[in-house]
């Protein structure tokens, strides 16, 4: 795994905690930029300091580590001075835009801010000694767009739920290694804790309500994840920004979690499939979770926003991982091997609900009570808000959040293997059970 920088025991995270500043006297003026970005926001002085800025190149990058501190420093300013005074800009001056190009083209990363520069690289340690260090207590972020307590928790949750991650890597590996000794009860034991790892992740998802407020989030933080790709509606009306000298607009995705490694490894290891939204497949057979249909095509664009050793990672597990016809070729042997497969789902889908209860709470219900107060919920600067009054919820990316996320949620239980996993993973008992634990209404 290693060579493809996923670790044992940090999963996607890098093995070593990632650069607090370039060493290059050269990247000073990034540096100094970067490390006073929430100031220079407030003050609105953001914009002319990158204008005066010197243009630097990346020459001198010497390793990895500079080249995503790199990356994670102009991501940072890139959005800062797209949406960080009042009305947002179109173009992203040469200062910035040509050495995020460069850098965004050798870790294979689109050219703006993604969950990588925000999250996976974006990290340190309190105390540098100790046994603890990558403790979520002994964590804090290296660079924010606030300086608020509830963006760096925002990025620490998920920092910890990767690293947590690495747990469920390690099993997932197992037992594609169990399926290729033809070895059922390694399997068996590996799905097990597959199960267990995936049903703790939620539980350090939740941990998100500790120090996020979700106004403070939605009205806050959020906006300054926003990408250039239908946001018309945001005040960038010719289909992206321009990435100065080039003359054609480039429109991507904000920064989101679906940008996650992690998640979309555990629908290639059990093997669920997802469609277009509105387009889910009504299974055919027992034996095959569901017709033929067009498939997500975020999803798959999402990829495109992990790191480059990453989505090769992704990709090798989708060759390998049969696990789920190796559940079928031996369900009447080995029926435990059914219901542990389907006890991977049960978690993956109560994962995904929880997952829409954190949306609701955090988006959703922000949305809907800045259409109830109007203008004096609207953010001082306008960021990255749409114009439109009532508009439909959406995330970074520019998908329609809910419809999306619950329909991932429902095609999580179709793969399943048993009748018993047929019957709890149906999407009205699922639905009824969590409803009935949460007591939060999803519509």
């Amino acid at each position: 795994m290693e060579k493809y920088d996923v670790f044992p025991d940090t999963g996607f995270l890098p093995q070593e905690f990632p650069l607090e500043r370039l060493p290059q006297a050269y990247y000073q003026p990034w540096e100094d930029l970067v490390n006073n970005l929430p100031a220079l926001i407030l003050a609105k002085k953001i914009r002319p300091l990158i204008d005066q800025m010197p243009k630097l190149d990346t020459s001198q990058l010497a390793n990895e580590r500079e080249y995503r501190r790199a990356y994670q420093v102009l991501g940072f300013l890139t959005h800062a001075y797209i949406w960080g005074v009042n009305e947002p800009r179109d173009t992203l001056p040469a200062q910035v835009a040509e050495p995020m190009l460069a850098v965004a083209d050798h870790l294979r990363l689109p050219p703006l801010a993604t969950y990588a520069s925000l999250c996976l690289w974006n990290f340190k340690p309190i105390m540098k000694t100790g046994a603890n260090l990558w403790d979520l207590d002994n964590l804090t972020t290296i660079n924010t767009f606030t300086g608020s307590i509830d963006e760096s928790w925002f990025y620490l949750v998920s920092i910890f739920f990767e690293m947590k991650g690495s747990f469920a890597i390690k099993a997932g590996m197992a037992a594609i290694e169990g399926t290729q000794q033809d070895n059922p009860a390694k399997v068996q034991t590996s799905l097990e804790n597959l199960a267990e790892s995936i049903d703790a992740l939620g539980s350090v998802m939740m941990r998100m309500e500790e120090m996020c407020d979700p106004h403070v989030f939605y009205f806050r933080i959020r906006p300054y994840f926003a990408g250039w790709k239908n946001m018309g509606d945001a005040g960038l009306t010719k289909g992206g920004i321009f990435y100065e000298p080039e003359s054609t607009p480039r429109a991507y995705a904000g920064g989101s979690n679906a940008q996650s490694s992690l998640i979309q490894l555990f629908d290639i290891l059990l093997g669920v499939k997802h469609y277009s939204t509105g387009e889910r497949p009504m299974p055919t057979s027992q034996e095959a979770s569901s017709t033929e249909g067009p498939e997500n095509a975020f999803m798959d664009e999402m990829k495109t926003y992990m790191p480059g050793k990453h989505q090769d990672f992704l990709q090798k597990v989708q060759q390998d991982a049969k696990i789920r016809d190796y559940v079928f070729a031996h369900k009447d042997s080995h029926p435990a091997l059914v219901l542990s497969y389907d006890a991977c789902l049960a978690m993956l889908k109560s994962f995904r609900d929880k997952h829409i209860q954190i949306v609701t709470r955090y988006i959703v219900l922000q949305a809907k009570s800045s259409a109830k107060m109007g203008s004096s919920m609207t953010l001082r600067s306008g960021l990255a808000k749409s114009k439109k009054s009532g508009a439909e919820a959406k995330g970074t990316g520019g998908t329609a959040l809910l419809p999306f996320l619950k329909q991932c949620r429902d095609e999580t239980g179709a793969p399943a293997a048993g009748d018993w996993g047929k019957r709890i993973l149906s999407d009205g008992v699922m639905r009824l059970r969590f409803a009935k634990s949460n007591a939060i209404n999803e519509e």
